[in-house]
């Protein structure tokens, strides 16, 4: 560890003066993130990767100066790179000061919980203004293969859900409403654990690195799958703060439940695939998503009260 940090001291001009330079040991991505701390209190977020994945680091980066533009909170840009002989590549961003949203928002009194997901989901607007390349293929053929790739590995992968096939035919009979969706920028990572909340308050989204283009709407399932769990103000909140301004579309509930019954698949072949000491706990949450639903009679899910 200290030839890598002394390695990054060398090499990434920013660090040279740096007091402090700490990995975060969270998530799940491949990357390492680092927390460079200076002597007049200023923080920097700096996060690498292996020097193969720089193409796609690069573009993560220049999204993330691109939306700027639009005022939502989020990390600021201030340098990439590479680092040829440890093999690895590199951008350093502004650091945001607060505590991981999952953990803070169970300690506010309900209303400050709304007012986060409020203010979280008027960044999420904000984001969605940013438009795909032209050079990006429609979003009814991109998520539908996706979905049947998804479902064709999760009946070889071990793991059922209970009242499969009325999800699978929900999700079939009302896959077509794809076909009008628009492409725009999807964080496709947006809940609580990549949210940040400074004394109660909602201070900005981080880890931008799955980033996608395709339907808004389907950045909300996200939400059904981890928010929601965590505080249901939060996730009420979130959705009136998205539509403050033109209110929740007719379509909206459909398109909100066709994703998250997609998600049940996919959600199932990853945590196989990636963690699976935590199939029980995930198909658990799975199990109350569709309960919200109703195991889909219902889009709109029980526990949103406006």
């Amino acid at each position: 560890m200290n030839d890598i940090l002394q390695a990054f001291r060398e090499n990434i001009p920013a660090l040279a003066h740096a007091s402090d330079i700490r990995r975060i040991a969270e998530g799940f991505s491949p990357d390492q993130k680092y927390v460079v701390s200076y002597d007049d209190g200023t923080k920097l977020l700096l996060r690498t990767a292996d020097l193969k994945q720089y193409e796609r680091k690069y573009a993560e980066y220049g999204i993330m100066e691109a939306i700027q533009m639009y005022g939502a909170k989020s990390p600021q840009p201030i340098d990439i790179g590479r680092l040829e002989q440890s093999e690895l590549c590199y951008y350093l961003l502004s650091y945001i000061d607060g505590e991981d949203a999952r953990g803070a928002i169970p300690d506010c009194p309900p209303e400050k919980q709304y007012r986060i997901g409020w203010d979280a989901g008027q960044d999420l607007a904000k984001l969605h203004q940013h438009p795909a390349p032209h050079s990006i293929s429609s979003w009814y053929e991109r998520a539908t293969r996706k979905h049947h790739n998804y479902v064709k590995a999760y009946k070889t992968c071990g793991v059922k859900m209970e009242n499969d096939a009325r999800i699978i035919r929900f999700i079939d009979e009302h896959q077509k409403l794809l076909k009008a969706r628009p492409n725009k920028f999807q964080h496709d990572d947006f809940h609580v654990g990549n949210m940040i909340v400074h004394e109660k308050r909602y201070a900005g989204v981080i880890d931008f690195n799955r980033f996608d283009w395709g339907d808004p709407i389907h950045d909300f399932y996200k939400l059904a799958l981890f928010s929601k769990e965590c505080s249901i103000p939060f996730s009420v909140g979130q959705i009136e703060g998205y539509f403050y301004e033109r209110g929740i579309p007719a379509d909206f509930w459909t398109l909100y439940a066709v994703y998250a019954a997609m998600s049940i698949f996919s959600a199932i072949v990853w945590t196989v695939r990636v963690t699976p000491e935590k199939v029980d706990e995930m198909v658990e949450r799975l199990h109350s998503l569709c309960e919200d639903h109703r195991y889909f009679e219902t889009c709109k899910p029980d526990w949103f009260k406006e």
